[in-house]
């Protein structure tokens, strides 16, 4: 077993450190969500971490680690007679984001189950983390449906397993830790409200930090076992620390004052439920025990706030989260001004850092945003003549380009969905086969059987029950009669914009609407679970503006920035949007395309800028691309262009108003495909 990197070793990172020994003082807490770039020890830290947990005594023999003390009456590998217990290292699971459900909450023998009645269960990973860490890497990338089941587990500290009639429960309780990289999509607001806690990690800027960084890695690198025992004395100390908490947490008191601190800061900031008022509370129980103090002080409510409530701000996927320091304390200094304290002992001895050191911010607060920051910033200001701007007219810098504008307000869409049926990625768009949904017939399995589909079993064995020597009630089952349910859902798709920014959409008021209009689309494209990229053509060229993402946010982030003005090279948008989906399918060949060109129909770039548009909205057609034009012309004279684009795309055009939701004006349900029409 290699040796893992010491926590105490880890330089800087207050706020992550914090935020796991916290979960190991307290589990309650619900777990941390570490938010982050890539190359900032997130993952460094949780491995490092299982070292410092205490010892765990199970039953020996349990697959399911039972305390011996107080074994689980439910453990489908009980019942355990009394017995000493044998000790181990807390486990750190890690959780691969390709796994499978029965990898996660565990599998059932359903021929065992069918033919012999009984319950064969093998764990998964929800039993295997029991008592111990379990760590998701990249959690926003996890299916949906997996971080359900697993977030369900870790509320109520047990999994269950209901397949067939048959049924499995075990406990599962563990110290969820999951890490994402922002720039590759976020995670979905209802989800993110299920982590206690969630902190932000960026590389620093400092230069002596940096190098120390390096100093460690290298000699750790060279000699692992040399580098943790000279940090041993650190982690020891660490570790006693730990325990020590955990002793005197419930010893910690909670007063009403500070109850009215928590409550009131959770109203101020409109978080939704009353979770993050329970998680705050947790909190701030554990950091007084972590300082060793039996009481909460103001200090800990507000290190609890700024742990706890940043990720449930978050009310869409543009928004970015964070909290409203001064507002924090003018809330905590309302709440706390009929008490005529300042909520307890301590307030003038800051609590020392996660090493034993000064907090400094108090390893609690979201980090400041560096020079890394990955939201791009607003186009820059430029100075304008009269001349240049006349009065009720655009601005336009130099060169006939314009400064980006403000989207309008966005809204919501009609469906667009991708023709026929799919294999796809989970998903909330077009029809698909999927593990999860509505059973619509039954196969022989390939692989391993996940869904039985119980009368196509029984259908398959009752010829054969006399052959067999049928002699009970019992139906005698082999294997080659088990039927796989095939099941119906929702796919996501790869939802391709090609915006055109030529001048001819550069009007104010007709570009605000229209990015208006892909914003809204880009919203639903982020609740249907699709990834999204963004091609944009002005002038003599397109380019990609965003390669295919799940973050949609990022996306956004592009349009907003989007500058205008020139020529409308349609071809080229169109022949640089084949390029990116050609690469996607190589890429990902199961997700389907469903491509939305949002334009006026014009086409002035180039030579034969008509008929070589015509040209490569074929090629779409004929690789049968599903596709939908957003009609952007405005005005009382229509040119109708649009429509003939939509024809050689061999898909549909719609207007912005008949892409609302509550537009009478049309209807769009399904995305013509090309070759289905004819």
């Amino acid at each position: 077993m290699s040796t893992p990197y010491p926590f105490t070793a880890i330089v800087g990172q207050d706020d992550l450190r914090l935020g796991l020994l916290l979960n190991a003082v307290s589990p309650a807490v619900g777990g941390v969500l570490v938010r982050g770039e890539k190359g900032t020890a997130k993952s460094t830290a949780v491995r490092a971490l299982a070292a410092l947990m205490p010892e765990v005594s199970v039953v020996p023999g349990c697959r399911f680690s039972c305390d011996p003390a107080a074994p689980d009456p439910a453990c489908p590998d009980g019942p355990h007679a009394a017995a000493a217990g044998v000790s181990r290292a807390a486990r750190t699971v890690e959780l691969p984001v390709g796994a499978s459900e029965d990898r996660l909450v565990g599998a059932l023998d359903i021929e065992r189950a069918l033919s012999e009645g009984v319950k064969a269960f093998e764990p998964g990973l929800l039993a295997d983390a029991h008592r111990g860490i379990l760590y998701v890497d990249e959690v926003n990338l996890l299916h949906d449906h997996l971080v359900d089941l697993l977030l369900d587990a870790a509320a109520m500290g047990a999994s269950y397993v209901e397949r067939e009639g048959v049924s499995v429960r075990h406990a599962a309780r563990f110290l969820l830790v999951g890490t994402m990289n922002p720039e590759e999509g976020e995670l979905r607001p209802q989800l993110l409200d299920r982590f206690g806690l969630t902190v932000e990690v960026a590389a620093s800027r400092d230069t002596d930090e940096r190098v120390e960084v390096v100093r460690r890695r290298l000699a750790y690198d060279e000699d692992p076992v040399g580098f943790a025992a000279g940090w041993a004395a650190e982690e020891g100390a660490l570790r006693e620390r730990i325990a020590a908490a955990r002793a005197l947490l419930p010893h910690v008191a909670l007063g009403d004052g500070v109850l009215r601190q928590i409550a009131a800061t959770c109203a101020a900031f409109e978080v939704d439920g009353m979770r993050a008022d329970i998680v705050m509370a947790r909190t701030a129980t554990a950091l007084a025990a972590w300082a060793g103090r039996e009481e909460v002080a103001a200090d800990d409510v507000r290190r609890a706030a700024l742990l706890a409530l940043p990720h449930r701000r978050r009310r869409n996927p543009f928004d970015a989260p964070g909290l409203d320091e001064d507002k924090l304390d003018r809330t905590l200094e309302e709440s706390t001004g009929d008490q005529g304290q300042d909520g307890g002992p301590g307030d003038d001895d800051p609590d020392p850092g996660p090493d034993g050191g000064g907090g400094g911010d108090g390893g609690g607060g979201v980090p400041p945003q560096a020079d890394g920051d990955r939201t791009p910033p607003s186009a820059p200001e430029r100075e304008e003549t009269p001349s240049q701007a006349p009065e009720g007219a655009p601005s336009r810098p130099a060169g006939g380009e314009q400064r980006p504008v403000a989207s309008a307000e966005p809204f919501r869409t009609k469906v667009l969905s991708v023709p026929g049926l799919g294999e796809g990625a989970a998903g909330r768009r077009s029809r698909a086969r999927t593990e999860h949904g509505r059973t619509t017939g039954a196969r022989r399995p390939q692989g391993a059987l996940t869904k039985l589909h119980l009368a196509a079993t029984v259908q398959a064995a009752a010829p054969h029950q006399r052959v067999r020597g049928r002699a009970g009630r019992g139906l005698v089952v082999r294997r080659d009669d088990l039927r796989q349910a095939t099941r119906e859902g929702r796919e996501g798709n790869l939802v391709l914009f090609v915006v055109d920014a030529s001048g001819s959409m550069a009007a104010r008021q007709r570009m605000s609407a229209v990015k208006g209009a892909v914003l809204s689309l880009l919203l639903d494209a982020y609740q249907r679970r699709d990834k999204v990229g963004l091609v944009t053509f002005r002038g003599q060229e397109a380019e990609v503006a965003l390669p295919p993402t799940s973050s949609v946010d990022a996306a956004a982030a592009r349009l907003e920035s989007l500058p205008t003005g020139g020529r409308t090279p349609l071809a080229a948008g169109l022949l640089k949007a084949h390029d990116v989906l050609r690469v996607e399918r190589l890429r990902d060949p199961s997700r389907r395309p469903l491509l939305v060109v949002v334009t006026d129909g014009r086409a002035t770039g180039g030579p034969e800028p008509v008929a070589l548009a015509g040209r490569a909205a074929r090629l779409h057609r004929a690789e049968g691309t599903a596709s939908v034009v957003v009609d952007c012309e405005s005005g009382y004279v229509r040119l109708g262009l649009t429509g003939e684009l939509a024809r050689e795309l061999g898909g549909t055009a719609v207007t912005l108003d008949e892409l609302r939701a509550d537009s009478i004006a049309g209807l769009v349900k399904d995305v013509t495909a090309a070759g289905r029409a004819a």
